[in-house]
């Protein structure tokens, strides 16, 4: 009886190995047959990008570990000006899907500039959700009619007509930094960088907000605005967004990690920042008195948050939030780490720096002030800085675009589905469009004959899309040389190397924070005022 058993079991057992075997084994051949299925389907759908180059990748991985390990060691929009000098003006690289990059000029606004037109070319959803993920939806992370309520909503308070009645402002806070370099001896060195970020801040954050220049004013409307906190709290989330852009999960931000911790204590930080002010906005327009229990600042109720939260009732107090949060990021940095890379190559520059300081100079004779009139006559300071943006293109592209249906980009097929970024690093060095295109040459921008065709400035964008900030950006920037010029002289510490090495967080900065050695001008301002 037990052998008959025994048999009875060890068959049972036998059919029902050899059913999970069995059943393994369909299950791989499954797995394996839709991952073929889904590779012969891509390689099909691909193939006109073949004829592109590409860097080497990984069989299964693709250039993934490339990009990945670019973005750990802050480098990842070097990393494409790279592959863009060794490959070309247009390559491919693959992270599951292939992304195209171009670095032409003409041929990058061109393409944006036509495609989002006939909306063959949309911003990708990858970036879409990266943006909108930083803290909340926000004008960059939309698209249509969400996309254009907003942009109409803030298009009038960036005009350069409405930002000249903040030339004082601005001279304010230039005038702050001007005060800092003046108490320091002319031995010790100065990182410019951060007190460009605190400038940039200050002034973001008066337009935005309503908070003061002046370091020693206070803010009854909130917290007072501790510029190093933020800047720290800025860096965390907008470094977030990059590694979600570039294929991070956006669900890792839950998972026990330092990452995430410091993801969500820079968000509570920021939100617990803007959340008094917005609620204060909302509840200006609600009752549509000032007086509400507190003392409230002529700075406030004429900031652009109350002017939207009035003009636009789609905005909620959350939406308010994360849209500030955008604009404190792309007011700041941007034109902080330009004006680094400006002085930098204004020391390294000296004919440049003479010529720049003798124009500001013959202005500062004629008006005696950097305001709205004299601002007319430093075409050259502008020209130094979009020849800085030439060559140090901060933010090198922001976004990708991913491909509505087939279009034809330079000869080739772009295929729907595919994303399309650009390299401003790589576009700014176009031989054929910049003639020695390593040389610092602000006269490029001015020469005789170019007014009808000058060269492309695409590094504040192109089209419906153009950077919202641009007017401010030039301003600030135009009026914080001016003023250093007419001030001092200066040496780079580090010499080339602070130009460099760069390092990106969202935006491209100087490692090294650009440490100077400034030089008092009294004896050549004496004779100026004389």
């Amino acid at each position: 009886m037990f052998p008959a058993i025994i048999t009875q079991l060890a068959l049972s057992y036998s059919i029902s190995s050899t059913a999970s075997y069995l059943a393994i084994v369909l299950g791989v051949i499954g797995i394996t047959g839709v991952m073929g299925w889904r590779w012969w389907k891509r390689k099909q759908t691909y193939h006109s990008l073949n004829v592109l180059p590409s860097p080497p990748k990984h069989w299964l991985l693709g250039n993934l570990p490339q990009v990945l390990a670019a973005v750990k060691e802050k480098k990842f929009f070097q990393l494409l000006f790279d592959w863009a000098q060794q490959l070309g003006p247009m390559y491919v690289y693959w992270i599951g899907q292939p992304v195209i990059i171009l670095s032409k000029p003409k041929v990058i606004e061109d393409t944006i500039i036509n495609g989002m037109r006939d909306g063959s070319l949309v911003r990708s959803q990858r970036t879409s959700n990266a943006w909108n993920d930083i803290s909340g939806p926000i004008l960059l992370g939309q698209q249509g009619a969400e996309w254009q309520w907003r942009r109409r909503t803030w298009n009038p308070e960036f005009t350069a007509g409405s930002l000249s009645k903040y030339v004082e402002m601005i001279n304010q806070a230039c005038m702050q930094v001007i005060e800092s370099l003046q108490e320091t001896t002319p031995a010790k060195q100065v990182q410019v960088d951060p007190l460009f970020v605190e400038l940039t801040m200050r002034v973001i954050s008066c337009l935005m907000l309503g908070t003061p220049v002046d370091r020693k004013s206070p803010s009854p409307e909130g917290p007072a605005l501790n510029t190093r906190k933020v800047y720290e709290a800025m860096s965390v989330v907008s470094y977030r967004f990059l590694r979600v852009a570039t294929g991070e999960k956006r669900w890792m931000k839950y998972l026990p990690t330092q990452a995430s911790r410091d993801y969500w204590a820079a968000r509570r930080y920021l939100e617990k920042f803007l959340t008094p002010r917005v609620d204060l906005a909302l509840q200006l327009i609600e009752k549509k008195q000032p007086d509400l229990g507190l003392e409230i600042s002529p700075l406030f109720q004429e900031s652009m948050l109350v002017k939207i939260a009035a003009k636009e009732p789609k905005y909620t107090r959350e939406t308010l939030v994360a849209e500030v949060i955008e604009l404190l990021l792309a007011g700041t940095d941007t034109t902080a780490h330009t004006l680094s890379f400006a002085v930098g190559e204004l020391a390294l520059n000296p004919c440049v720096f003479q010529q720049a300081q003798s124009i500001v100079d013959q202005t500062w004779r004629r008006y005696g002030a950097i305001n709205t009139e004299s601002l007319k006559e430093l075409n050259y300071i502008r020209a130094i800085v979009k020849e800085t943006l030439r060559l140090y293109s901060v933010a090198s592209g922001s976004t990708s675009l991913e491909a509505q249906r087939d279009i034809l980009v330079e000869g080739v097929v772009v295929p729907r589905g595919a994303k399309l970024f650009w390299s401003t690093l790589g576009a700014g060095r176009d031989p054929e469009v910049y003639p020695r295109p390593d040389q610092f040459l602000p006269e490029r921008w001015l020469e005789q004959g170019k007014a009808n065709n000058p060269p492309p400035m695409i590094d504040f964008g192109s089209g419906y899309h153009r950077c919202l900030g641009e007017h401010l950006a030039m301003l600030e920037a135009t009026v914080m040389l001016a003023q250093l010029l007419r001030c001092f002289h200066w040496e780079l510490v580090n010499g080339r190397s602070s130009l460099e090495e760069l390092q990106q967080n969202l935006l491209i900065y100087p490692s090294d924070g650009m440490p100077l050695r400034f030089r008092l001008r009294e004896l050549e301002l004496e004779n100026l005022k004389a």
